[in-house]
């Protein structure tokens, strides 16, 4: 995904607005990654709270639904991880489905998925 110099701009200001440094991304030619700790660090910063639900535990697939509520619950984002042992390295799968939907709803929350960013632990294609 091409940005324009808008879409960067808006994006340079999300980062900073949510005091995101170098070391929080990951920049590919065609998306953003935002590192574990940036995600935390995001969720922190706009005071998102964030409720989970398992939809599907199988041995093979794991969804865990998240729901994510910001500004005294007047926002909510409502949005799904899931892991199979095909698109995870590890076997923990509930654990990941879970960083998954967490990486989703606040990305989501705060507009950062409009700007071509995804979470380190989302199963992104990466050319």
């Amino acid at each position: 995904m091409k940005l324009n110099q808008t879409e960067k701009d808006n994006l340079r200001q999300l980062f900073t607005d949510n005091g995101l440094t170098k070391d929080h991304i990951f920049t590919h030619k065609n998306f953003t990654i935002i590192k574990r700790s940036g995600i935390e660090l995001i969720q922190a910063k706009n005071k998102i709270n964030v409720v989970f639900e398992v939809v599907c535990c199988d041995p093979e697939f794991v969804v865990m639904k998240a729901v994510a509520y910001q500004n005294d619950d007047a926002y909510r984002i409502e949005t799904f991880g899931s892991a199979t042992p095909k698109n995870c390295m590890s076997k923990h799968l509930v654990e990941m489905a879970e960083k998954r939907a967490l990486s989703r709803a606040v990305l989501k929350a705060t507009n950062m998925y409009a700007h071509g960013v995804f979470g380190e632990d989302e199963d992104v294609h990466r050319d």
